[in-house]
Order: structure tokens, then sequence, then C-alpha cells
């Protein structure tokens, strides 16, 4: 059983690690969220994956979050002959209405592009490794001059930071994407390229159609998004702070700042954040991180992430479980420090009774220092409100309906804990207790904070708070191959 870390790690799952076989290594090592990136592979590879991290679920007893991450309407360049093209200097076309290169220019498949830009604008390539300038618009052609040069590969990313792109925000490959991705009943659906509220609004209204119970992330990668944030937050289920377009978008020097920004904003309104893009990046090829990876990870778990990222690094490199085992160890080292726990502010007005149990189970955790603040759940949502108050005891999600549990294993410090349904708080405190014990999480005479809703058999909302001292020993002898591999 891995050791307790708040903090949880979403890896993408790829060639590396698409196998039931390599899956189970990747829970084992740490695991909490397998990304499924639909930029890449095909219904049929995904589904295969689906299918192999449920059966793993319920053979390892360990609860994994699947999230599905949207293409979006990704701007590429076309293809070349030769497969990529030398840019030094020169004037050059880019050409709206063409896949294959004549040679001379640059293709593209966006063809809203003369509409886009003007004299002046900045065309970025391969993730701002490449830059143009627009000279000028004719028809269909964007003649500009090379600024900063290098080669242009097949399929590279295109971006024009700052300009309004007439596109939508979901393209027909996203809306059959999403399809299978509800239909498949994923966990979570990220997407991409968000600019402002009514993007989410629409996602949320085909996902409310096909399967409500779905949670929708807003990848922030857009300037126009910094713009609409707080509405783009607001309306999300989470965020992922996307490092990689947003850096191009804003520029490079401005992306820390706006991190800090966008993740203090997530924790101000209760929204789980990841971080995200090249956190491990040289572990692709090396079985080390740099020393600037160790301090990258360490202070986005100080910044106030609900969780990490791995890109590339778990889907396609030299060294995936290790990346994984390698970021876990650097977050729990950050969550020695006791100054990480702990953002209760009795000034705040709150204007829920979940909001207020919430904050007092945490209140009372502090003050009885209590081992552990255990929720009766269905939905997840109180352990998610206790969660963004950053206690430092354990937070335990109890319930019996697996997909919630599987959701919750994107949100900061919560483990949690399947049980059979129950009619009563002395049944369902019985399973509870028994639990703690067995996996070592409490000891006889700990006090344990219990949110719950009653009455139970009516099946209410969280509305109480109770203190219970656990009475009992662990019991001997117990067949630790039965353990989830670990209580998350």
């Amino acid at each position: 059983m891995i050791a307790d870390r708040r903090v949880k790690i979403v890896a993408t799952i790829g060639p590396a690690t698409s196998s039931k076989e390599n899956l189970k290594k990747c829970i084992e090592s740490g695991m909490n969220v397998a990304r499924l990136n639909f930029s890449h592979g095909t219904h049929e590879d995904h589904v295969q994956v689906i299918r192999s991290i449920r059966e793993l679920t319920s053979e390892l007893k360990a609860p994994v979050a699947i999230l599905q991450d949207l293409q979006g309407p990704k701007i590429r360049v076309g293809r070349f002959s030769a497969g990529s093209i030398e840019l030094e200097g020169q004037k050059i076309v880019i050409k709206a209405d063409r896949v294959d290169s004549d040679g001379v220019s640059i293709p593209t498949d966006f063809k809203e592009l003369p509409e886009s830009c003007s004299a002046g604008t900045r065309i970025l390539l391969d993730d701002g490794l490449l830059e143009l300038r627009v000279i000028k618009v004719v028809e269909r052609d964007v003649h500009c001059e090379v600024v900063f040069g290098g080669t242009l590969k097949n399929r590279k990313g295109m971006n024009l930071p700052g300009a309004m792109l007439p596109v939508e925000c979901m393209t027909p490959k996203d809306l059959d994407d999403l399809e299978f991705g509800l239909s498949q009943k994923v966990d979570y659906v990220a997407l991409s390229f968000v600019r402002r509220g009514s993007d989410l609004r629409k996602l949320r209204e085909l996902v409310d159609l096909k399967n409500p119970a779905t949670r929708i992330v807003a990848k922030i990668e857009m300037l126009e998004a910094i713009d609409n944030l707080r509405e783009i937050i607001q309306l999300s289920d989470g965020v992922m702070v996307a490092r990689g377009d947003l850096a191009v978008e804003v520029g490079q020097t401005h992306l820390p700042k706006l991190q800090k920004e966008i993740i203090s904003m997530c924790n101000e309104l209760g929204r789980p954040v990841i971080t995200a893009t090249q956190m491990l990046d040289s572990m692709v090829e090396n079985p080390r991180p740099t020393r600037a990876e160790i301090t990258d990870v360490a202070n986005a778990v100080l910044d106030g992430s609900d969780a990490c990222m791995l890109s590339a690094e778990s889907a396609s490199g030299k060294y995936p479980f290790k990346c994984i085992t390698t970021m876990s160890d650097i977050i729990m080292e950050v969550e020695k420090d006791s100054d990480f726990y702990y953002d209760i502010n009795l000034n705040k007005e709150l204007l829920t009774i979940a909001d207020t149990i919430a904050e007092g189970a945490c209140l009372a955790a502090l003050k009885l220092n209590a081992s552990a603040i255990v929720c009766l759940t269905t939905s997840g949502k109180t352990a998610s409100l206790i969660s963004a108050y950053r206690p430092k005891a354990r937070v335990i999600a109890v319930t019996h309906m697996q997909d919630t549990l599987n959701r919750l294993e994107l949100v900061w410090g919560i483990q949690t804990l399947r049980i059979k349904p129950y009619k009563s708080t002395d049944e369902a405190m019985s399973q509870i207790q028994r639990l703690l014990l067995e996996y070592g999480l409490v000891e006889q005479g700990d006090r344990v904070v219990l949110t719950l809703g009653v009455p139970v058999l009516e099946q209410s909302k969280t509305n109480s708070l109770r203190v219970y001292t656990i009475v009992g020993k662990a019991p001997q002898n117990v067949d630790k191959s039965t353990h989830p591999l670990r209580v998350r």
C-alpha cells in the first residue's frame, strides 16, 4: 500500500503504457488518473484501454479516473513532399487551400487563416520554435517573412497569439469522440482551446444529454481564456493549466505568473486544478529528471495544484513507470512541510449547508487533532468541499458507488473506501471503523470526524457532523492480498 500522498498524478496513456500489463504497473507506481489523448489513437485503441483500466480497478481495488482529452481545433501545417521544409530568413507563402506542399510554400488545412490575420500578425510554428510575420494577405495566400527559422516538419502546430479565430471550440471530430467517450462513461472530458464560458455551456448541454455524471475540465491554453478566466473556472468541474500552447499564446516569460494566478483562482473557487506539460520532459529519454524539473513539480505542488500531469513521459517515453514514481516522490517530499496544510478562513461567507459542514469538519479535525475526516457520500461533493480547505487529517470518502470513487481520484487529498449499502449511520460506521483499522489508517483511541446526510434512508444531502472515537484494535493475521493497492 502506497503511503499517503495528497496531490494526485495524471498519466497520459500511449504506446508505452496501453497494454493491460503496463496499465497495472502505472497504477502500482501511483497513477490516479489515466488521460486518453484523442489527438492520437482510434476508438478501438481507447476502448481497450478503458476496459483494461476498469478491470484493474476491480482486481486491485484501486479506483482510477479516466480523463478523455478532446483534440479541439488544433491548427496545423500540411505535409511536405520531403517530410519537412527549411525556413531561414526567406519570404514564404502560407496557402490556406492546400493540404500538401507544392514545394515552395507552406500548406495548411486552416481555411480561415486569411481572415484571421493581417500585416504584422505573428504566426508561431512548432510550439513557438519558429516564427513568421505576415507581410500581406492576397486572397487565399498569406505572405510572410521568416523571423526565427529552422526545420518545419509535417503537421506541426500553428499559433496566432491574441488573434480572434473564427472557429468553433469543438470540431466534428471532437463531437464524434465525445459521443464515444460518453458512451464509455468516462469520468472527465477535457475541452481544448476554451476561450469563453459559452464553450463550456455547449459542452455541458451535450454531456447532460448522454451521461450527466461525466465532469468537465477546461483547458486554459488561449490568451482569450485569460480574459474570461473566472467565468470559465466557475462553469467547469476542473481546470487544466495546459502550459504548452499557453506559453506560446502569452509568451513564455509570462507563464509562471499566470500559472500561479490560475491555480490560486481555482483554489479560491473550489475547482480541482491540474498543472500540465513537460513536468519531467527529460525523462522521456533519461532515467533521471533535471534539477529544474524537480523544482517545477515541487512549485506546482506549493502553488496549490490538485494534480500534476505527465504527457509524453508516460505515453511514449522510455521510463514511464519511473516517471510516475519520481513525481510521487517529489510530491511527498514537499508535503512533509506542515505549512502546506490548512486554508481555513473563519471570515469567509458560507452560503450553503454543505459548505458550512465542510469547514466545520476541517476546524473540528484541527482542534481535536483527529486522524481522519470521513465523508459518507453519493456524489462526492462534500469530500471535494473539504479538500478545498487542505486539511492535514486524512480525507476519506466512503460510498458503495464505484463511479464516485473513480471521479474523486482527481481531487486533492481524497482517499476512498468502498463499503456495502447501509441502512443506518451505525451500520455504516461499523463497516468504516473495521476498514480503517484493517488498513492501518487509524488506531484505537483516535478521533474521527464524520460528515453525512440524515435521515440515511431518505438519502439526504450532507447536513450533519459527528465525532467518533475509534474502539477496538486492528485484526490480526489479515490477508494482505485482499487489501486495496492503496486506500485512495
